[in-house]
């Protein structure tokens, strides 16, 4: 008598070519009021020498967004607080070596909680600016222009920026995270009664001082966790 697992079992060999799947990640942070974007040269071929997203092959049991963060972390050293899938990239030709899907995945953190280094098959991880990124494997620019879109397109309807931000801040600081975003100066009275209004911040009773400027109130989020998710 025939094993009906066995049948069970064949019913889902498809006779269709497996591609292979992987995630990359385009994680943004402020420094010195530039958004910057962390980037790996590339230490095997195909590109080798090339400057790309950190990323790498799906494990067959493992999940997508575990992928992500593991990749990341073994190329760069770093686990950012946010992450967010962001598309599938799947055109064909776009991975010389074999028919291969990527899951993007959009990555935010204040510059305060990285340590970047270089690690597994990335010869070199460093930052730079998304004004001034050096020519890219992959489909890495379409990949960052559609993160680079998605992140600005959020900011008016959720508290996204927030992720950016140190432990502690002004609404100085804050409002130049905003304005680093954007690309373009904010009304000052009117940025500080919307960011006071969304009541997700609180003065921590210090005060700081930048340059020549009157000190200024340090503020803090009252549950960082909570900016993980949309209003």
């Amino acid at each position: 008598m025939a094993d009906p697992s066995a049948n069970a079992a064949q019913s889902y060999c498809y006779q269709y070519p497996h591609p292979a799947v992987t995630t990359d990640v385009v994680l943004f942070t402020i420094h010195e009021d530039s958004l910057q974007l962390l980037l790996i040269e590339r230490g095997n071929k195909p590109f080798k020498g090339s400057w790309a997203l950190p990323g790498g092959f799906l494990n067959i049991d493992e999940d997508l967004d575990a992928c992500a963060a593991r990749e990341l972390a073994e190329e760069t050293g770093v686990a950012p607080p946010y992450l967010e899938q962001l598309g599938a990239f799947g055109k064909p030709g776009r991975d010389p070596r074999e028919r291969v899907i990527s899951v993007a995945y959009l990555a935010l953190a204040p510059e305060t909680a990285l340590a970047v280094r270089a690690g597994d098959d990335a010869a070199a991880a460093a930052w730079f600016s998304v004004k001034a990124l050096p020519a890219l494997a992959f489909d890495h620019a379409e990949i960052i222009a559609l993160a680079h879109r998605r992140l600005i397109g959020k900011l008016d309807n959720s508290t996204i920026a927030f992720q950016l931000l140190p432990e502690t801040f002004t609404l100085g600081e804050l409002q130049r995270v905003y304005e680093t975003l954007v690309d373009a100066e904010i009304d000052k009275r009117n940025f500080r009664k919307w960011a006071q209004a969304l009541e997700q911040i609180e003065a921590t009773g210090e005060l700081r001082r930048r340059g020549n400027h009157r000190p200024a109130r340090v503020y803090r989020l009252t549950d960082r966790d909570r900016i993980t998710r949309f209003k």
